[in-house]
């Protein structure tokens, strides 16, 4: 995806701005894997991001939801001391960035065996969802207006 131009594409897509600006981001993003996470969906509206957070405590960890973005990062308050033949377990601080869909929020986090949890939720707006629009055959002042034109033709054609 790097060296992709899509400047031809953001002049003739009016209003889909956001959407390049999230693919030309995700192209220059670093390559981090750290920590681990997955997303799992629980419901038709409802998320969950897990990221593997072992070693870091409550107080070490931070979530913040921001307007279609949210924010997760990890910063180690204590340097390790001793002497270690081998460090295999990562220490280091992290940030992990989610851009989020109109409508989604963040409803809790939850911190538990070394995993961090965030439950999401998407809610649209009465005005956004699906509505039934009910047909009618006709009109009811139309109808009444029909019928007695009709009647005034018959009237009409009896008296001549």
């Amino acid at each position: 995806m790097r060296g992709f131009d899509l400047s031809p594409y953001r002049r003739a897509a009016i209003g889909f701005d956001r959407l390049f600006d999230f693919l030309e981001n995700a192209s220059r993003s670093e390559l981090d894997n750290f920590p681990p996470f997955d997303i799992e969906k629980l419901g038709e509206d409802s998320y969950r991001i897990t990221l593997a957070v072992a070693g870091f405590k409550p107080e070490e960890l931070e979530v913040t939801a921001q307007q279609n973005m949210l924010v997760i990062s990890g910063r180690k308050a204590e340097s390790r001391e001793g002497h270690f033949l081998h460090v295999g377990i990562a220490a280091r601080a992290f940030e992990r960035r989610f851009e989020l869909a109109d409508f989604v929020r963040v409803t809790g986090a939850n911190l538990s065996d070394g995993l961090l949890s965030v439950d999401l939720v998407r809610e649209l707006p009465e005005a956004m969802k699906p509505r039934k629009i009910e047909i009618v055959t006709q009109r009811p002042q139309l109808a009444a207006i029909r019928s007695g034109a009709s009647e005034e033709r018959a009237e009409e054609a009896k008296a001549a």
